[in-house]
């Protein structure tokens, strides 16, 4: 089974490392800052739109392709973008997402992964889901 689809959008820029702490009753309490919740809501709101039938149940290989607006920078149009976020802080986000609505039992089960970020005239994540042989 493969599952493959472009997501028009300006990728979040926010990571899972953008936490908040806080103290309460003595006791560090990490907490979703609000960039963070945004931008895993419109994470959500583009993936439902593709959510398989069934969750994938064994090893898969995730490709995910960042493409960040080169509108306004002298970047060219898929040059690779060598700046933050970190591709490794994208995907945490992006899989926990994931998992979330049931795109696989457990984020665990990726067991091969390629993640790529670009420089883009047309913004957005391609994703890319396939079920690897036993």
């Amino acid at each position: 089974m493969t599952t493959e689809f472009f997501m028009p959008m300006h990728p979040p820029t926010v990571t899972h490392h953008d936490k908040k702490i806080t103290v309460k009753n003595g006791k560090a309490i990490m907490y979703d800052s609000t960039e963070l919740k945004a931008a895993r809501g419109k994470l959500t709101a583009h993936l439902a739109e593709h959510i398989p039938q069934e969750p994938y149940s064994g090893a898969i290989r995730l490709m995910v392709k960042w493409c960040f607006s080169n509108t306004g920078t002298k970047h060219g149009d898929g040059e690779w973008k060598t700046s933050k976020p970190d591709t490794d802080n994208l995907e945490k986000a992006l899989k926990d997402c994931m998992t979330r609505l049931h795109f696989w039992k457990d984020d665990a089960q990726v067991a091969s992964e390629i993640s790529e970020k670009f420089w883009a005239a047309v913004p957005g994540i391609y994703v890319r889901i396939e079920e690897l042989p036993c």
